[in-house]
């Protein structure tokens, strides 16, 4: 049971990693942002687990929290980006203007 959920942590952590590295939508860069963190949670709650350690668990009600606000924050600016008429294309952006 450990190493199938180390192994399911890393798959997801390497798919999110992929993600990032490889695409080029800002969109399926979030996406990928957001495997990662869940990955890591997956961790931290299997050694959380393990070791009966409530503080780990608090910590990942932090780290889904702030996940979720980064999530939000992230799609506002690529709506921002997107009504301003300029693709979703991560190349061509630059800089952020209003």
């Amino acid at each position: 049971m450990n190493a199938a959920v180390w192994a399911t942590s890393g798959a997801l952590f390497a798919l999110g990693l992929a993600a990032v590295v490889l695409r080029r939508q800002m969109l399926a860069m979030l996406l990928g942002v957001e495997l990662m963190v869940a990955a890591a949670d997956l961790a931290l709650v299997h050694g959380a687990c393990r070791f009966s350690d409530p503080e780990a668990l608090a910590a990942v009600a932090v780290v889904l929290a702030v996940a979720a606000a980064e999530a939000v924050v992230g799609l506002s600016l690529i709506l921002k980006v997107l009504r301003s008429g300029r693709g979703l294309d991560a190349g061509d952006l630059t800089e952020l203007r209003g």
